[in-house]
């Protein structure tokens, strides 16, 4: 884009557990797998430390596909000519919407007075943003993309 940016936000999930966090959560449950076996062992029950190896391991392959979902990030972005939300991973970056400022307008999904939901919609169409972000981030990230859009559409005046 080329215009000035009213609004360029790049929404990522939220991670609570850190790289060094992850080995030591990794350590603890090993070390708890290898005293099983060896229990296990030596009342004769020769199969059980396969399965808690498979355990071991199956934590291990989750928290890597935990740790490569948080690399994808949304980025919405609000110019005077155009509203735009790109998905982007490591290796590539998709444009998933693009609509005109003039004619977009942001959707709000309320349930007991709480947002669940935030869209980008324009002639019937419409795409979710923000559903990385809890409940009141989304709502705070919300009026920002409506007050965006509405200098942006006070900037082609």
């Amino acid at each position: 884009m080329d215009a000035a940016l009213y609004m360029d936000a790049v929404i990522t999930p939220n991670r609570s557990l850190s790289e060094r966090g992850f080995v030591v959560l990794i350590g603890v449950v090993t070390g708890f797998n290898c005293v099983a076996a060896a229990v296990f062992m030596s009342m004769g029950a020769t199969f059980v430390p396969l399965f808690l190896g498979l355990d071991v391991l199956a934590v291990v392959i989750a928290f890597l596909v935990s740790f490569a979902a948080a690399k994808h990030v949304e980025r919405v972005q609000v110019t005077a000519r155009d509203v735009r939300v790109v998905r982007e991973t490591p290796r590539r970056s998709d444009v998933i919407w693009e609509s005109p400022t003039a004619f977009t307008r942001v959707a709000l999904e309320v349930v007991d007075e709480q947002l669940v939901g935030l869209k980008l919609a324009l002639s019937g169409k419409a795409v979710p943003v923000a559903q990385a972000l809890s409940p009141d981030e989304r709502q705070e990230f919300a009026r920002a993309l409506q007050r965006a859009i509405r200098e942006a559409r006070g900037a082609r005046v």
